[in-house]
């Protein structure tokens, strides 16, 4: 079945037919035609999922802030108030992308807007260009995991697991990661001035300037405060966020005065078309695992993981290795519903004592903690060569002075950041487990 996957995924077929028809035809071929009726039944619960519904709510609250010009705002404001530092431009792309993951989740619209108007104003400055494109790569990736994460709804869906323990599980390891961007960008700059410098000192701003520019991201960012708050504190569900989010949003648009129907139309379409294209890969995705599931195939992964005499965590760096080689080929919504259902099970099956004598993870909290250790994971595949999306979305605005080979080298050394924060996570569980346990009394 997967020797299949792999001739019709280098034939460039798309991922939700192409798995959903193998699904069929194995099913036909190995299995009782009557097994056909499998089908509704792996797909309907997903139709009927009210958890699903914060999907498209929240993908239309994206669509709808972006529209509203704030990313430019976002940006803008960022890069004024750090523009005296060494590296100032590339560190203030990554604020802005973490406050952007908390506003709009797409990592596709954060990299094409931040490579349209953060890589211009970085290259001309002479900024080192892979540490410019590099930059607005790794920010524009925490879209996938600070919450609102269209990911960690998915990942709860799977897991088993409510979608505002997950939101909560990625705020430190995404807080975590950019931490690390920054000091990286920082310490590269101060160490070499060239590959980042300053903005002249007649071009800085006083404080009161920069106070007075704070006030243009007030609203979308207490936006944000508010759907995160409401989630966090259990006084709302995070489908009922989404709707009040949503609401939020078209309110910010009003107030930057570009509340038009087009605007809206516009943002409905990006909405409906991701949103159909995400279910398409889940249904396929869920009737392949399904009938491989059914074979007997998440028994032979398992014995085949558990026969190589490796402990939990060896166990653990097999299947992440996995997930990063899959994330060079497919897309993140394919591998979490193909890979998933398969490796939770045996993760929550096993014993996490804890590595270097540190704690380890309580039985009940296991899935919690696997849950944004994937989605840790899973954000490396949008900068890993050949085909991480990123690299490509960046390229499509980049313009001809920046090759695709200068695209790839720039992802390498935050690549190598990103696997340091997925070992902390790891190593360190309580990076992800603190803040649930506080707010919802684990």
């Amino acid at each position: 079945m997967f020797g299949s996957l792999l001739v019709f995924l280098l034939a460039g077929l798309p991922l939700a037919f192409m798995t959903g028809g193998l699904g069929v035809i194995f099913l036909v071929l190995f299995g009782d035609f009557k097994m056909i009726h499998m089908l509704p039944s792996r797909i309907f619960p997903f139709m009927t999922n009210y958890q699903l519904s914060a999907l498209p709510l929240f993908l239309f609250m994206a669509a709808i802030l972006e529209r509203a010009g704030l990313i430019d705002a976002l940006f803008d404001v960022v890069y004024k108030v750090l523009g005296g530092l060494k590296g100032g431009l590339a560190s203030a792309a990554i604020i802005a992308s973490t406050i952007l993951a908390a506003m709009v989740g797409v990592v596709g619209a954060t990299e094409v807007t931040m490579g349209m108007i953060a890589l211009p104003a970085m290259l001309k400055r002479k900024y080192n260009p892979e540490l410019a494109c590099g930059s607005i790569l790794a920010g524009g990736s925490l879209g996938i995991l600070i919450p609102p994460s269209v990911m960690a709804i998915l990942v709860a869906l799977v897991l088993g697991r409510s979608i505002g323990e997950l939101f909560v599980g990625a705020v430190f390891p995404g807080l975590l990661l950019s931490l690390l961007y920054i000091l990286y960008i920082t310490a590269r700059c101060y160490m070499k001035p060239s590959y980042g410098p300053a903005l002249p000192p007649e071009e800085r701003l006083s404080v009161r300037e920069k106070l007075a520019l704070v006030k243009r991201i007030i609203a979308p960012l207490s936006l944000v405060a508010l759907v995160l708050g409401v989630i966090f504190t259990g006084a709302a569900t995070p489908v009922e966020a989404a709707g009040i989010g949503t609401f939020g949003a078209l309110f910010v648009m009003g107030l930057s005065r570009r509340l038009t129907w087009n605007a809206i139309k516009e943002s409905a379409t990006m909405t409906l078309k991701y949103t159909v294209m995400v279910l398409w890969i889940i249904f396929g995705a869920s009737i392949f695992v399904g009938f491989y599931i059914f074979e007997g195939g998440a028994d032979f992964v398992n014995n085949l993981l558990l026969g190589t005499g490796l402990p939990p965590y060896g166990i653990l760096l097999v299947m992440m290795a996995m997930l990063i080689v899959l994330g060079m080929f497919l897309d993140w919504v394919g591998i979490m519903f193909l890979a998933l259902p398969i490796f939770a099970p045996i993760v929550n099956g096993l014993a996490w004592d804890g590595l270097f004598g540190l704690p380890g993870v309580a039985p009940g909290e296991v899935l919690i903690w696997f849950g944004v250790v994937y989605m840790v994971n899973m954000q490396m595949s949008f900068l890993s060569p050949p085909f991480g999306y990123a690299l490509f979305y960046l390229k499509s605005v980049a313009g001809p002075s920046i090759s695709m080979a200068t695209i790839f080298r720039s992802a390498i050394p935050f690549l190598g950041l990103q696997a340091i924060a997925l070992f902390f996570c790891v190593a360190f569980p309580e990076i992800v487990l603190w803040l649930p346990r506080l707010i919802y009394g684990q």
